[in-house]
C-alpha cells in the first residue's frame, strides 16, 4: 500500500463537488436506458409480459445486500494504495459491459419468441436476462458504495449538506440529459420500425451513452482521493486495515443502537417517499381524465420541484437548521403535500394537482438532502464503506418494496372502497403515516451517540487481536 502523509489534506473546493456529481449525473443517465428505453423494448416492442419483464429488471435490486460487502471491502483492501478509487472505476468498467451484453440478449430474447414462441430456449434466454440484470445490480454496487464512502472520506461535517445538494441534484441532470440524448439518437424510430432497424439504432445509443458514463466515473473522481481524502488521517486502522474482515464490521454495525434506528427511518423515509411512484400516472388519468402524454409530463413537475429542493437545501437550508431538523421538517413537508394531493383529487383541480407535484418535489429534495448529509454523517471512518453500504441496502429494500405496496394498497381500496378518488387517498395516506414514524424514529438519532457507540464498538474489534 502506498504511504502518504497523515497531515490534514486540503478543504474540498465547490468546483471539485460539481466534477465529484458528474459519477451521479452518468448513473442518471443509466437509469433513464436500463428503466426506461429496455423496459419499453422488452414490452412494446417485443411483447414479453410486463409482469414478466419488471421481476427480471427488479433483480438488480434483489442483489443489494451486496452493497455492504463492497462497502467493506473498499474499507480493507485498497487497490493501488486507494480505498475508493479503484472500487469505482472497476465497478463502472463493469456495469457498462454488462449493460451491452444485456441489449445483446434482449435481441435474442425477441429473435427466439419470433421463431419458438414461449420455447426452453426463450425460457432459457430469459433466464440468462435476469442473471445479467443480477450482474448489473452487483456491479453498480461495487461502484455506487465506494463513491458514496469517498464522500465521505473527502468531506468535513459542515460540508455535507452542500456536497450532498450538488451531487444528487446531478443525478437529476443526468436523467434529463439521459432522456434527450436517447431521443435524439433514436427520433427516426416510428412506432412500427422493423426489428433490425431498432437494434442498429439502440445498439448505437447504448455504446454512446455508456462510453460517456463510463468517461464520466474517471473524470468525476481522477485525483480526487489522493488529494483530500481524510481517510488516513481518521482511520485509527490505516497502517493495518485488514484487522477490519467482513465479520469484525458487521460486529461494529449491529453493536450500534443508532445504527438500527436509522436504518428503520430511512426504509420509513424512503418507502414513504416512492409509495406514489408506480399509481401517479393512473392517478392521473383515473381522476384527472389526463391522457397518456399528460401523465408522462407530471414527471416534469416532480422532477424541476425535486431539482430545486435538493440545491436549496445543501446551501441555505442545512447550514441554518442542522440535518436532523432540515429532515424533520421535510419529512412534515411530504406529508403535507399528500394531504394536498388527496384534496387536488376531491376537488378536480388540475393545476392544483400540477403544483402540489412541484412542491412535493420540493419537499422530497429538502428530506433528500437532509437524510444524506446525516448518512454521512453516520459513519466510523474504519468502516465507513459497511455503514454506507447498510445505509444504500436500506434504501434499496424500500425502493423495490414501494412498487409492491403501491400497487397492492391501491387493489386493497379498489375493493373496499370502489370509487377511485377514495381508492387512491387511502394508498396517498399510508406514507402519511409512514413519515409520521419516520420522524418518531429520528428523533431518537444522535450522532454523538452514534460516534461514541462505534468507537467502543472498534476499540473491542481490535482488542482481540491482542488476546
Amino acid at each position: 500500500m502506498a504511504t502518504r502523509s497523515a497531515a490534514a489534506p486540503p478543504p474540498l473546493p465547490l468546483w471539485v463537488m460539481f466534477r465529484l456529481g458528474l459519477f451521479q449525473m452518468g448513473l442518471g443517465m443509466m437509469s433513464i436506458l436500463v428503466l426506461g428505453v429496455l423496459n419499453r423494448i422488452l414490452i412494446k416492442e417485443l411483447a414479453v409480459p410486463a409482469t414478466l419483464v419488471t421481476l427480471t429488471i427488479a433483480m438488480h435490486q434483489f442483489v443489494s445486500p451486496v452493497r455492504v460487502w463492497f462497502g467493506q471491502l473498499s474499507d480493507a483492501h485498497p487497490i493501488g494504495g486507494y480505498h475508493r478509487t479503484g472500487y469505482v472505476w472497476g465497478g463502472a468498467l463493469a456495469f457498462t459491459l454488462v449493460t451491452y451484453a444485456i441489449v445483446q440478449v434482449i435481441w435474442q430474447v425477441g429473435q427466439s419468441l419470433d421463431q419458438a414462441g414461449w420455447s426452453l430456449v426463450t425460457q432459457g434466454w430469459i433466464g440468462l436476462l435476469g442473471l445479467l440484470f443480477a450482474a448489473y445490480g452487483i456491479c453498480v454496487s461495487s461502484s455506487s458504495t465506494p463513491f458514496a464512502a469517498l464522500l465521505v472520506d473527502v468531506s468535513e461535517e459542515e460540508d455535507r449538506g452542500k456536497l450532498v445538494g450538488i451531487v444528487w441534484s446531478m443525478l437529476t441532470v443526468g436523467i434529463v440529459v439521459g432522456a434527450i440524448l436517447s431521443s435524439v439518437l433514436l427520433r427516426q424510430l416510428e412506432l412500427d420500425t422493423p426489428i433490425e432497424l431498432l437494434q442498429q439504432s439502440v445498439n448505437r445509443l447504448f455504446l454512446v451513452v455508456l462510453t460517456v458514463v463510463f468517461a464520466l466515473a474517471i473524470a468525476s473522481t481522477w485525483g480526487v482521493e489522493a488529494k483530500y481524502s481524510r481517510y488516513h488521517v481518521r482511520s485509527r486502522t490505516c497502517d493495518n486495515p485488514e484487522n477490519i474482515t467482513l465479520g469484525r464490521a458487521l460486529k461494529i454495525l449491529t453493536a450500534n443502537s443508532q445504527t438500527w434506528r436509522f436504518f428503520l427511518f430511512l426504509v420509513l423515509m424512503t418507502l414513504s417517499l416512492f409509495i406514489q411512484e408506480p399509481i401517479l400516472e393512473p392517478f392521473g388519468g383515473e381522476v384527472f381524465g389526463m391522457t397518456i402524454a399528460e401523465t408522462t409530463r407530471l414527471n416534469a413537475y416532480w422532477g424541476m420541484g425535486t431539482l430545486v429542493g435538493l440545491s436549496l437545501t445543501g446551501f441555505l437550508i442545512v447550514p441554518r437548521l442542522g440535518k436532523i431538523r432540515t429532515t424533520t421538517y421535510g419529512c412534515w413537508g411530504v406529508a403535507l403535500m399528500f394531504l394536498l394531493l388527496i384534496i387536488s383529487g376531491v376537488t378536480q383541480q388540475v393545476w392544483l394537482f400540477q403544483l402540489q407535484l412541484f412542491l412535493f418535489g420540493i419537499a422530497a429534495g429538502v428530506t433528500t438532502t437532509g437524510a444524506l448529509s446525516l448518512m454521512l454523517d453516520l459513519t466510523a471512518a474504519e468502516t465507513a464503506g459497511t455503514f454506507i453500504g447498510a445505509w444504500g441496502l436500506a434504501q434499496a429494500i424500500a425502493r423495490g418494496s414501494a412498487t409492491v405496496v403501491g400497487g397492492t394498497a391501491l387493489d386493497i381500496g379498489r375493493q373496499l372502497f370502489g370509487v377511485p378518488i377514495l381508492a387512491y387517498g387511502f394508498v396517498f395516506c399510508l406514507p402519511m403515516l409512514g413519515m409520521l414514524a419516520a420522524v418518531l424514529l429520528l428523533k431518537r438519532v444522535d450522532v454523538s451517540q452514534f460516534r461514541q457507540q462505534s468507537q467502543v464498538a472498534i476499540a473491542k474489534v481490535l482488542a482481540e487481536d491482542l488476546e
